[in-house]
This record gives structure tokens, sequence and C-alpha cells, in this order.
């Protein structure tokens, strides 16, 4: 690439043409004749010359240079992995949007290795996001106006290797079973029956009748066993006083022969979550404060399942970073709902 400056006095259509602009050219009216960026033709060149102007800066392309836009244009398509696309151009960047509703996966490792390029810019959603289909989940844009073509394919050899540096795992459907206290009032059990139900339903689950236990371990047992039966194979317990481990769930859970992962979590609403397996099967122990419509823990850590990853006690100690689940956070849970705050129902 070579930058040239070319006066006014001197300058010809001939010397223009086939160069990139470095900034905007714009007539007496102050209308932009020229954009920054746009290689010049035969006849932008003519208009250009009967601007009023001292001195244009221009950039001439030499062999194994790439303009931004078809740089860009590769970058975009070199990063995006299964269930993202790219969606369209403007203003200097490319949109990247997911292509169903799942889990947004950023290989982090990846982007910086590819960001650390002179020239290269892509710019994601948080790893683990639950997004819609449609949605834009990154955009990639080259800065400079002209780049090495050597440069981009570096970024397509490395995205190649990690399998692209984004996609979105779909949400698989599952059978969810739910067990909840009985000591809900009827009021209670109505808002939390109708919440759940519309979560199930965002994620394309289905979900079976709600049991409701008694007040002793064997109740809940029970009543876990039942679900079993019916086909559950991810299991939701609700209403436990996740703070008494004598509570008559924490003794069903073992006396089914479940095994506690994880009792407590590192993130606030929801410090209570608890998660468990029973002959493989995920329980998730949702906090009372997500039983009806506040976005909590659980709202983060149940669409990770549905998009089958293995949660643990290490997944679960690692929300800490970004456990401060203030409402300016609402970015991070699902869209339940487009007319309230991603993660809730109100």
């Amino acid at each position: 690439m070579k930058a040239h400056a070319v006066l006014r006095s001197g300058a010809t259509a001939g010397a223009l043409i086939g160069k990139v602009l470095c900034h905007d050219v714009r007539d007496g009216a102050k209308k932009v004749v020229g954009q920054k960026g746009e290689t010049l033709d035969g006849v932008l060149a003519e208009r250009i010359l009967g601007c009023d102007w001292e001195e244009l800066h221009l950039l001439e392309l030499e062999p194994g240079d790439l303009h931004e836009e078809e740089a860009g244009a590769r970058l975009s398509r070199a990063v995006v992995g299964d269930g993202v696309q790219v969606k369209g151009y403007t203003g200097g960047q490319w949109a990247l949007t997911a292509a169903r509703r799942g889990l947004l996966k950023v290989r982090t490792g990846p982007l910086s290795k590819a960001n650390a390029f002179e020239g290269i810019s892509v710019f994601t959603l948080f790893d683990g996001q639950p997004v819609e289909a449609g949605e834009v989940v990154a955009k990639a844009k080259v800065t400079p106006l002209v780049i090495a073509s050597a440069t981009i394919a570096e970024v397509e050899r490395l995205a190649r290797q990690a399998g692209g540096v984004l996609a979105v795992s779909p949400f698989t459907p599952f059978v969810i079973g739910a067990v909840a206290r009985e000591r809900l009032e009827e009021q209670q059990r109505r808002r939390f029956e109708s919440a759940l139900q519309e979560k199930i339903d965002w994620f394309g689950s289905r979900l079976l009748p709600i049991r409701f236990a008694g007040m002793g371990p064997h109740a809940v047992a029970k009543e876990l066993e039942a679900l079993k039966d019916a086909g559950a194979q991810i299991f939701i317990v609700a209403g436990a006083s996740a703070l008494d481990p004598l509570d008559p769930v924490f003794g069903g859970l073992e006396l089914v022969g479940g095994r506690m992962e994880r009792h407590g979590s590192p993130a606030h609403p929801g410090s209570l979550l608890w998660i468990a397996r029973w002959e493989g099967a995920p329980l998730v122990g949702m906090p009372t404060c997500g039983m009806f419509s506040q976005a909590t823990t659980f709202d983060l850590v149940f669409p990770r399942i549905l998009a089958g990853d293995e949660i643990g006690n290490a997944e679960i100690a690692a929300l800490g970073h970004g456990g401060l689940l203030s409402r300016e956070m609402a970015f991070r849970f699902p869209p339940y709902r487009a007319t309230a705050p991603r993660g809730e129902l109100e």
C-alpha cells in the first residue's frame, strides 16, 4: 500500500482513478461527493475534481493488498461457525447474527488471537448468552482502509482450526419434571406454574404437570420417582429451605440415590441454587427468589444444561465472575417475553 497526498493544483483524473479515499470530500453545499474508503472510478474522479479542496489523501493498493470491504467480508465468513450467519454490511461493519435460538458459544482464545492481528476487529456478545434467531451476536470489521491479504489468510487459517470463532448451540428439547413443596399457597402455585411453563416453552422443551410434595422426604422421593416414570429427563426442584440440611427435599434426594454436585452459587440473586445428579440426569434446585418472575442464577444455568453443557461444581464456581446480577445485567438472560426485561416475566 502506498499513501499519496495529491495537491489540487496538479491533480488529474488519471492520478485519482483506482485509488482509495482516506477522507470524505464535500462540495460547496457541504454534501459528501466522495466517501472515505471509496475506490475512485472515472466518474467519481471527475466529480471530486469539481470540488474545492487543497490536498487529497489517497491510498494505492499494491499486489497482495485488499480493500477493507473485501477483507471484511472474508473475515466475517471465516469467524462464523455453526448456527451463526453473516447478515449484512453497513457503516464499515459486518453484522453476524444467530441463525437459530440457542446458546452463544464464543471461543475466546481464537477470538483474542484473531484480534491480535493489526487491523482485525471482531467484537461479540458474552460467551454463554441465550440468543434469539436473527439477533446480532457479533460484528466484524477491518479497521484500516487497506490491509494485507496475508493477514486475512492467517485469520482464516486460525478460524478454520477452531471450527469458527463463534457458534450458536441449539437448545435440545427435553422432557422436564418439576417438584415443589406442598406448603405453597394456591396463588403462589399458579404463579409458579405459569412462570415455569412460559420459560420451558421458550426453550422448546415439554414440562410435565408440576407435582407438589408433602412434608416428608419419602413424599419428595415418591414425586421424583413418579416424574421419572413419566419420562422426565431433567428435574427442577423448588421450594426447599436450602439452608436447612434436614429439609425433606434433600432427604428425598438421598432416598432416590441422587448425588449433590454443588450447594449454593457465588452469585446474587440466586445464591441458594443447587445442582445434583440422579442416574445421569441433572436436578436443579431453583432458588426461591426465582420461582415466579425474577431472573436469577437459575436463568443462567438452565439454558446451558439445555444446550448440552455439563454443569457441576467448577461451572457453578465460575459464576462468581459477573455474579452481581443487577438489572443492568439483564442482557445475559433469555428474552422469555418481548414485553419484559430479559429473563423476567412481568
